[in-house]
């Protein structure tokens, strides 16, 4: 199954990356179709415990790259300082910066073209 990295360019990167999954996992078109979960960096010797890195989804059949695709543009709009995405799938990297119209079909274009599995390694 193809699996999704989401890290937020943000300040309080812990806060923002629980946030997004809440807003990923309260979205039925996003949640009914991927498994949604923390990654986090192992921990570090005498911490408390491991660093948030990114969101990690997990697709399924049924899988819709444009709902998620709006569902992370909408999340931006509820934060006090619209961050940066990088979203990381196999040997595609994408960023939404600011969610422009053009800027969210370039994201949707490059995940639905790793979801095909095609041999194509550019960076969008």
């Amino acid at each position: 199954m193809p699996q999704i990295e989401v890290h937020v360019d943000e300040d309080d990167q812990d806060d923002a990356l629980r946030s997004l999954r809440n807003w990923l996992t309260d979205d039925s078109a996003v949640r009914t179709t991927a498994e949604i979960s923390l990654l986090e960096h192992p921990k570090q010797d005498g911490a408390m415990g491991g660093v948030l890195e990114a969101v990690q989804l997990v697709t399924e059949n049924g899988w819709s790259a444009a709902s998620f695709v709006l569902a992370l543009a909408t999340w931006r709009q509820t934060r006090g300082r619209t961050p940066r995405i990088t979203l990381r799938q196999g040997d595609i990297e994408v960023t939404l910066s600011d969610a422009s119209a053009a800027e969210i079909e370039r994201v949707i274009a490059a995940l639905t073209s790793a979801d095909a599995d095609q041999p194509d390694s550019r960076r969008a």
